[in-house]
């Protein structure tokens, strides 16, 4: 095995991976820089999901490597790879996933309070997250009493609760409307950036993927340069892979 450069926080090396035979990734490369927020961008399809959760440790990729801070992810069992997630990654999906019969802002609090942390210790970076997405005042309700758009705020809230080195976030505006997707996504990268956390974001939306720092593109599950991918309109007519690597 080749160790990753140091400044690497997100190091992967010629993943491969297939579902039911069907090509998931084939032979993607990439490094992500600490404090960083990457874009990986292609149309539906394009395999940036399964590189989001080949990166985050969720899934094993058949071949290849990734490393975290220099320790490798791939040869890590199923404990280690779940203490990792819960630790030192967030995930924000394209839907929300929260726990029912909890609160907003028990949802929010999940990560730290499965980590140990008290509950008053919870509570309080869970309320300040929901505050500054403009949900504290959902924080007592449970998620079958909330919009969509709140929902999703709430989960972004989850995944900065914990401090995060890192956070992966998987089409995260997929459900929202244009101004909310543009306040819970400005809330995301000013947190990232104030707070040097970086972020793998998978989007095939050209605005979405404006906001970060690089972008790197993917067509059938290989990278490619953006003058290969093919115009995809978004829901509302533009042109969602007009970017940029």
């Amino acid at each position: 095995m080749v160790a990753p450069p140091d400044n690497d926080v997100i190091w992967a090396r010629s993943l491969h991976h297939s579902h039911n035979g069907s090509p998931g990734l084939g032979g993607v490369s990439l490094g992500v820089r600490t404090g960083e927020i990457l874009a990986v961008t292609g149309p539906r399809g394009s395999g940036k999901t399964t590189l989001l959760h080949c990166l985050s440790g969720r899934l094993v990729p058949q071949q290849g490597e990734v490393w975290f801070n220099s320790v490798p992810v791939h040869t890590m069992g199923p404990r280690l790879r779940e203490r990792l997630r819960r630790d030192r990654f967030g995930w924000i999906g394209a839907e929300p996933q929260l726990v029912p019969e909890l609160t907003a802002w028990e949802n929010a609090a999940l990560p730290l309070l499965l980590r140990g942390a008290s509950h008053r210790a919870a509570k309080k970076a869970a309320t300040e997250w929901l505050e500054r997405l403009d949900i504290a005042d959902a924080a007592r309700k449970r998620p079958h009493a909330l919009l969509q758009a709140e929902r999703q705020r709430i989960s972004v809230a989850r995944a900065l609760a914990g401090s995060p080195a890192v956070i992966f976030a998987d089409e995260p505006t997929a459900t929202l409307h244009r101004a909310e997707r543009a306040q819970l996504l400005r809330t995301l990268t000013t947190a990232a950036r104030s707070h040097e956390i970086t972020v793998v974001l998978g989007t095939h939306d050209a605005e979405v993927a404006a906001l970060a720092d690089r972008t790197v593109a993917l067509l059938d599950g290989r990278r490619v340069s953006t003058g290969a991918l093919p115009a995809v309109p978004d829901t509302e007519g533009r042109s969602a892979c007009s970017l940029s690597v």
